[in-house]
């Protein structure tokens, strides 16, 4: 059996773990088809836990002790490697975290706050501390960091997901940060934007009624699985994946993104108004 491409487990406890489970694979002579024998998992599902861009479900674990038999070791520390993969992010995003490293298509909404994939350091701590303002500076790091690690996304050299983002007006000429901070915030959206990482529409604020109004969305499209909506509020958020509801959500993003105003007009906005915090001056709404 051939072995596959080495994984460096010094880089967190998931690789750690995944490693160790392909050296135990190839040790005992199994293939990834012949190891999944008995269980309800496909080849690739296993190889990205091999590769520690997939949490392990505790069913699967507790099939790794029996045929390999190793005593309950991937049972035992199953918890651990999903606690250390959600570091710096609540529970209720473990789903999210996992999901966008595989999707195809990402698109989101974010009428309130530019959303984590795009923030800058600055702009995440804000955000951290307006919710969680007794946290300690080690807390409020470590969220911060862990925001910016999600952002890896887009520096991918084999695949990136096809990212498509709708902000409201308010969030470019209703600054949450100082002029120099918001100047830095907007030229990361534009440089991503110039790299074709991402595609970005604004929702104007003359637009009085549109789609998705009292919501904040992201759907993620997968090459493997069925779509996904994940919903957020301040201090909870959740993952929708019944077919109806989830087509329903798609069709009022669809609806949103034609009163939007278009890609190249919206991001000569997000230019023109970096361009205006950096020289110290308000930019002006679109009326």
């Amino acid at each position: 059996m051939a072995r596959g491409k080495d994984i460096d487990g010094s880089m967190s406890v998931p690789t750690f773990y995944g490693k160790e489970l392909r050296w135990k694979r190839e040790a005992a002579g199994l293939s990834l088809e012949a190891f999944l024998e008995g269980s309800f998992y496909g080849k690739t599902y296993l190889s990205d836990i091999e590769r520690g861009e997939r949490r392990m479900p505790i069913d699967l674990a507790r099939h790794a002790d029996r045929v390999l038999g190793t005593d309950g070791f991937f049972e035992r520390h199953c918890e651990d490697v999903r606690r250390a993969r959600r570091a710096g992010h609540a529970e209720y995003f473990e789903k999210v975290l996992e999901a966008e490293k595989r999707a195809t298509t990402i698109e989101a909404w974010c009428p309130m706050l530019f959303p984590g994939l795009l923030q800058t350091p600055a702009y995440a701590r804000a955000v951290v501390l307006a919710g969680l303002p007794l946290s300690l500076d080690a807390e409020v790091e470590e969220k911060v960091s862990a925001r910016m690690a999600r952002a890896d996304l887009f520096e991918s050299d084999h695949r990136t997901p096809e990212y498509w983002v709708i902000l409201h007006e308010s969030l470019i000429t209703e600054p949450l940060l100082g002029p120099q901070d918001m100047t830095t915030q907007l030229d990361r959206i534009a440089e991503l934007a110039a790299r074709r990482r991402i595609t970005t529409q604004i929702v104007p604020r003359k637009q009085r009624a549109y789609p998705l109004m009292a919501a904040s969305i992201m759907t993620m499209t997968f090459p493997d699985a069925p779509p996904l909506v994940y919903t957020e509020a301040s201090y909870s958020g959740g993952t929708i994946d019944d077919p109806a509801l989830v087509e329903q959500y798609r069709k009022a993003y669809d609806r949103l993104r034609a009163v939007a105003l278009s890609p190249d007009t919206s991001l000569a906005m997000i230019k023109a108004a970096a361009e205006d915090y950096r020289n110290g001056k308000q930019p002006d709404r679109l009326e």
